[in-house]
């Protein structure tokens, strides 16, 4: 089996959770659909996310302090349809949802019951796709079940950005 093709395997069977990553920098705003994230650091603690670098979050997160990162229950297919499945170079994404301002006006997801909002640390490019951003967790909320929207379950949206 080629390394691709075993790489693409490997993260089918994982089945990450979907994760809705908020932003807000001089009066602008955004989220997208993320499928790559982690703990990154137990002590201190610390948290990845991986922005597509084709998508106006990931230019937002640029130059912004903090990112709020929402958890996405199973029952939440229409959050990722439309924060996965739209761009917001064309819409406000936010319009369309409840949310509240957070921490730096970071928004809140209020359909959300788990998300953590994070100071930016780092930011790592290794000339991909994606860019690394490491945050230190601020402040969070985690109620509801932990029955998740997972990666698999999403297979039928299509990216706002082409990859």
């Amino acid at each position: 089996m080629a390394a691709d093709d075993a790489l693409s395997d490997l993260v089918a069977r994982v089945d990450s959770a979907l994760v809705v990553v908020t932003v807000a920098f001089e009066g602008e705003r955004d989220g997208c659909l993320v499928g790559f994230h982690s703990q990154a650091s137990i002590e201190p603690p610390a948290y990845a996310v991986w922005l597509s670098t084709a998508n106006r979050t990931s230019r937002l997160a640029a130059r912004a302090d903090h990112l709020a990162v929402h958890l996405l229950e199973a029952d939440q297919h229409d959050l990722a349809e439309l924060f996965g499945g739209e761009t917001g170079d064309d819409i406000d994404k936010l319009s369309r949802v409840e949310w509240e301002p957070g921490i730096a006006g970071v928004p809140l997801l209020t359909a959300c019951t788990a998300h953590v909002v994070g100071r930016i640390r780092h930011r790592l490019d290794i000339g991909g796709d994606h860019v690394a951003v490491i945050l230190d967790p601020i402040e969070g909320a985690a109620r509801g079940s932990a029955n998740l929207l997972r990666l698999g379950q999403a297979t039928d949206i299509d990216a706002g950005h082409p990859a």
